[in-house]
């Protein structure tokens, strides 16, 4: 007797069309997420300080010319933090689905193409001539939809309502 359902849903839901769109979109995001996070965290002190000193905290809001520098560069500060948690959210649950890939070679060819930012073409010359582009371009696209699958059974798109 196997139990096939939970309560509320599939024991091992499957992405809707949307959400293989959305997996997709933040796959091929991935790399300037994981760039901005990097600056963020290896730079944050002087992030905040070129806010307070910069012009940067004048231009929050247009409509004021004589703004407070120092409050809109602590709002700058607190938005740039907040990005910061919401692109961490993203790239954790994408590395977790990633991890989850049962297949190597569908592993392996979504790393290539999208967690080390490689084109479609590079990623098809890591796999060498014994395979062809179509295959590897076929297995790019099952690894999206098997991450997809996996960030659903993960609760990423329960947790994914935030717009920027």
């Amino acid at each position: 007797m196997a139990v096939a359902e939970w309560e509320e849903g599939a024991l091992f839901p499957v992405a809707s069309k949307a959400e293989i769109a959305r997996t997709k979109a933040l796959l091929q995001e991935y790399r300037k997420m994981r760039i901005v996070m990097d600056e963020y965290e290896n730079h944050r002190k002087e992030m905040e300080q070129v806010a307070i000193d910069g012009e940067v905290a004048r231009r929050i809001d247009q409509d004021e010319l004589h703004a407070d520098k120092t409050a809109n560069a602590v709002l700058l500060a607190e938005k740039q933090r907040w990005v910061y948690g919401q692109y961490q959210l993203r790239a954790t649950a994408l590395t977790r689905a990633h991890s989850l890939i049962l297949d190597d070679d569908v592993k392996k060819a979504t790393k290539y193409r999208f967690f080390e930012g490689y084109s479609m073409k590079e990623t098809c010359l890591f796999f060498g001539y014994d395979e062809k582009d179509s295959t590897i371009k076929r297995r790019v696209r099952e690894g999206i939809t098997v991450i997809a699958n996996n960030m659903k059974l993960l609760g990423f798109f329960d947790k994914d309502g935030e717009k920027f």
